[in-house]
């Protein structure tokens, strides 16, 4: 909903909130629905409103719980009944520099402040692992801003008995806990707060008078930003961007000013706001978003114009370059099915409105950020979240070198015409085996992203995988693929819940980056390996469709499996003897428990 994109109106969300949240649940769409607990230092309940929006705009229908004013500690240590009933699936502690317990007084010496630091941090790190121990879920705790006065004056920030400097100290313990534990994730509100303007945002009145930690009118900013961690945490995140180039990645129009005309580079104001702006969308290139050009301009001219030699971008950094004359809609439709990830993960950045608007209603959940300004488009892109980062592999790291070797098969397989020899000339090998410690954050983010080709598209926290893991239960398989183009990565996850003599399926999904490649047949013959390794006879499969992973709804009858079931939602069970079963993967080598499978 556009009305809950950044920049949004504050007043006009806070007028029409309830207006705005019967849309969003009527407009028929399927979202994922989780649990969310609120532990509060302050009153929490215009936080919960907002933040309720702001999901199911992403595609979250989210159930609270919230604790009692200023019964975090609580809630957190002692739970109720109701709580632990509850169940959540993820933790958000609000806690502000209001329920910081002892701050320094000029009189403390330097081991006296250090106590007291340990001890404030104490109390927190004791309740991360109660939380973590109770509910194994996701874990949002905010920092602290700044307090709104100095006593020591521009001394406060340096001194060790300031409170700007306690505060600094503290944050970065919490941030040095966030680095090594899994799951637990900062809400910066200390950012947050100075860009709001902190004299604002921490005005008295509001929590002398109700309680509030921040002034009512930052609580939306605040949902928001929360939300966009929460929506990370779940897979909503958007994987691609789709830029535009005349007036969006340069000043001018390449076609009738000439590379020499368009501004970009070091010489003027708004050539350098064109060059930061490319600076910054190569940032996120290295942060694994895939990146292309949906331009309408001769072909020629946008590689000119990408080889300008001030500009940051050149066209090495794209995935894919659609500059033609076709309309943008069916561009960008184009380009996800290339990229074979779905048009709703896309990002289009164009600084024409009347562009924006045909790609908003004509491709259904892309989104459409405001570009009105040269100097607004990297502050309007980075604070919608659509990338925002709560776990990073090694994989994201090479992901658009992955959907670059891509192309390059896509162009061999045109040379072939024969498919199977076009599968054979890739030279693939496949490492497929119980799961690895060292691979546990990917695994994770793949069960979180992977929608297409997912039969059940069960989600889980690392909390969650780490126990599946290290659970007798189970049979588990990860499918890392390598081919003469380069390292996929691992791009396929089984994991099956042992049932006497029979395996439940609960989970089967694959990167949509490896279709067509019959990697989900090595898959198949090694978990069949393994059942009967473990005695099992029967891997008992199951489909639940969404709106999304209609493509491996006959998944299991390709594989020779027999449906045994389905009900009047689609739901479908499926079943194959494990007895006789015959290899079927033809092409990919396969490794695993130090030896070879030759194909």
């Amino acid at each position: 909903m556009k009305e809950l994109e950044y920049p949004f109106d504050t007043e006009y969300v806070m007028k029409k909130r309830k207006s705005i949240r019967r849309t969003l649940l009527s407009d028929g769409s399927t979202r994922l629905k989780k649990k969310i607990a609120v532990f509060g230092g302050s009153t929490t309940n215009d936080i919960v409103v907002y933040l309720e929006l702001f999901l199911l705009n992403n595609g979250i229908e989210a159930e609270f719980y919230q604790s009692e004013y200023a019964q975090y500690w609580q809630d957190a240590m002692f739970p109720s009944e109701e709580l632990l009933s509850f169940s959540p699936d993820i933790v958000f502690i609000h806690t502000t520099n209001r329920n910081i317990n002892s701050f320094p007084t000029t009189a403390d010496s330097a081991d006296e402040v250090n106590a007291l630091l340990e001890g404030e941090y104490s109390r927190f790190e004791q309740m991360w692992q109660k939380v973590t121990e109770t509910y194994h879920c996701p874990i949002i705790q905010n920092n602290f801003e700044m307090p709104f006065y100095r006593l020591m004056g521009n001394r406060d920030c340096s001194d060790y008995r300031g409170r700007s400097n306690f505060i600094t100290r503290l944050n970065e313990k919490f941030y040095e806990y966030s680095q090594v534990h899994e799951g637990f994730y900062i809400n910066d509100i200390n950012f947050m707060s100075a860009s709001y303007g902190l004299k604002a945002w921490s005005n008295p009145a509001y929590w002398n008078m109700y309680k509030y930690a921040m002034c009512v009118e930052a609580i939306p900013e605040f949902s928001f930003n929360l939300a966009n961690i929460i929506k990370s945490v779940f897979g909503k995140n958007k994987k691609a961007l789709a830029l535009d180039l005349d007036n969006t990645l340069w000043g001018g129009v390449v076609g009738d000013d000439g590379v020499d005309g368009i501004q970009i580079g070091q010489e003027t104001g708004v050539s350098q706001s064109y060059y930061e702006f490319q600076s910054y969308v190569k940032q996120l290139k290295s942060l694994g978003v895939i990146l292309t050009v949906c331009s309408k301009n001769d072909h020629e001219n946008a590689i000119a114009g990408l080889n300008h030699p001030e500009g940051v971008l050149k066209p090495d950094d794209f995935i894919i370059i659609k500059a033609n004359w076709e309309n943008k809609d069916r561009n960008i439709i184009e380009t996800a099915n290339e990229l074979n990830i779905l048009p709703d993960s896309i990002v289009f950045a164009d600084d024409n409105p009347a562009e924006r608007e045909i790609v908003r209603a004509q491709v259904p959940g892309a989104a459409v950020p405001l570009m009105d300004s040269i100097e607004n488009y990297i502050i309007n892109l980075d604070r919608n979240g659509y990338f925002e980062v709560t776990s990073f592999s090694a994989d994201d790291l090479k992901r658009n070198e992955m959907y670059k070797a891509n192309a390059q098969r896509a162009a061999q397989q045109a040379a072939f015409g024969d498919y199977t020899e076009y599968l054979l000339s890739l030279d693939m090998t496949a490492v497929i085996d119980d799961f690895l410690p060292v691979y546990i954050q990917r695994i994770t983010q793949l069960t979180n992203k992977s929608n297409q080709f997912n039969v059940t598209t069960k989600r889980y926290t690392q909390t969650e995988m780490e126990a599946v893991s290290e659970s007798g239960e189970y049979i588990r398989l990860y499918g890392k693929l390598v081919d003469k183009f380069g390292d996929n990565g691992i791009v396929s996850v089984v994991i099956g819940h042992k049932n006497g003599d029979v395996l439940d399926v609960e989970l089967w999904l694959m990167s949509c980056r490896v279709l067509k490649r019959d990697m989900e047949l090595a898959m198949l013959d090694r978990l069949a390996d393994r059942c009967r390794e473990e005695g099992i006879k029967v891997i008992r499969g199951y489909y639940y469709p969404t709106a999304k992973n209609n493509m491996v709804r006959e998944l299991y009858g390709r594989f020779g499996f027999s449906k045994v079931s389905e009900d009047e939602s689609g739901n479908t069970v499926w079943e194959l003897s494990v007895e006789g079963y015959e290899p079927q993967n033809k092409v990919i080598r396969v490794e695993g428990n130090s030896s070879v499978k030759s194909i």
